[in-house]
């Protein structure tokens, strides 16, 4: 008889938990644990650690960008020319305006006197001070206004002003002299008013 011989292979031995650890205090032992949800892997595959969460959203969940609303564009035209200085200059007040309020205010008793002192030159503050005692355009219920106001140059630099000051439905008098300094700045260097 021939003997034949096979090699046959090992058959591999079965993987199996190692044995757990039975209570003896209790009947029957405590059962084995089973995991109740499978073990997290990382994407190093290591288990037991939590999977990492993305720190932004997913794409798919963030919400379309708004389009900015813009404008049609008007049509281009040509540059406009720079504008001459006559059109860009800011009107400046005359000087016997800004004087007629001035003095107004204070005759009529709604600035004291010594806000006119370096609008002054001369005896001009002295006269001022003396009429704004008795505040002669002061009047009761309507604030005084300046109706019109009309002017003779006697000289250069040299302006002789009258003004007609309305309240309510009367019409009182002022004249004041103006002369300009060497400073360039126009200063009042004598006041009266009419008679009440």
């Amino acid at each position: 008889m021939n003997k034949v011989m096979s090699r046959t292979a090992a058959r591999p031995r079965p993987r199996h938990r190692p044995p757990t650890r039975r209570d003896t205090r209790r009947p029957g032992g405590a059962p084995p644990r089973t995991p109740s949800r499978p073990a997290a892997t990382t994407p190093a595959g290591k288990p037991g650690t939590p999977p990492e969460t993305p720190l932004t959203a997913p794409e798919t969940a963030r919400p379309a960008p708004e389009t900015p609303r813009t404008l049609p564009e008007a049509p281009r035209t040509a540059p406009e020319a720079p504008r001459t200085a006559p059109e860009t200059a800011v009107r400046q007040p005359r000087p016997t305006d800004v004087f007629a309020d001035r003095l107004l205010a204070v005759l009529s008793g709604q600035r004291p006197v010594h806000w006119m002192l370096r609008h002054t030159a001369g005896r001009a503050y002295d006269e001022l001070a003396r009429l704004a005692e008795h505040s002669p355009l002061r009047t009761r219920g309507t604030r005084p206004v300046v109706h019109d106001i009309g002017y003779y140059v006697p000289s250069e630099g040299t302006l002789e002003v009258f003004a007609r000051i309305a309240a309510g439905d009367r019409l009182r008098a002022m004249a004041f002299r103006l002369e300009l300094g060497k400073d360039l700045r126009w200063r009042c260097t004598a006041v009266e008013t009419g008679p009440k």
